[in-house]
């Protein structure tokens, strides 16, 4: 979706026109709910209930959106903002399940369950890491955020996104080399 046409459409559901919101949540709620499903390790049923949270923190604070980002790109820090507000929550909190991915149409079984293994550490390794480094890596490499939306939405230079992703990495390394052993 198109800068304006975010700004455009947040500015018309702010001033009451509902039609807008149908079109934005149809244009984002496929990546929300995609990035939701990935963070909760595939439970689709608490990714959707996440999903739909994100929506209403979102219609209710619409009017602080500047514009400065897109709005699927500030629709994607209230997501995630959400999902760790979940996962803090002790009462609430799920253990965390192998992910769930598309897979071959006939992989064997020791290849899928080593694929499966590599994801869910590579996932817990992510989620391990300090905020500011964990929401770079998850809205660059996960949702495909370009740095300078990150810079944008962060408030913060591209320069530094690079520098977060560069140290996220180093920390990602680090962390899956020594659970190998």
């Amino acid at each position: 979706m198109a800068a304006r046409k975010d700004r455009a459409l947040a500015k018309a559901l702010a001033s009451g026109q509902p039609e807008a919101a149908e079109e934005l949540a149809e244009a984002t709620y496929r990546m929300i709910y995609a990035t939701l499903f990935r963070l909760t390790g595939g439970d689709g049923e608490l990714a959707a209930d996440l999903t739909q949270e994100t929506y209403r923190k979102a219609w209710a604070a619409l009017p602080s959106f500047a514009g400065r980002a897109q709005f699927s790109t500030w629709l994607y820090r209230i997501a995630y903002t959400t999902y760790l507000n979940h996962a803090r929550r002790p009462r609430l909190f799920v253990p965390m399940e192998p992910s769930v991915s598309p897979t071959d149409p006939a992989p064997r079984e020791d290849d899928r369950i080593d694929r499966d293994q590599t994801e869910e550490r590579l996932r817990r390794a992510v989620l391990e890491l300090p905020d500011d480094l964990r929401f770079a890596v998850t809205a660059h490499y996960w949702q495909e955020v370009p740095i300078s939306e990150i810079a944008l939405l962060e408030e913060v230079t591209t320069a530094a996104i690079r520098k977060r992703l560069r140290r996220a990495v180093r920390l990602l390394a680090l962390a899956l080399g020594e659970r190998k052993r």
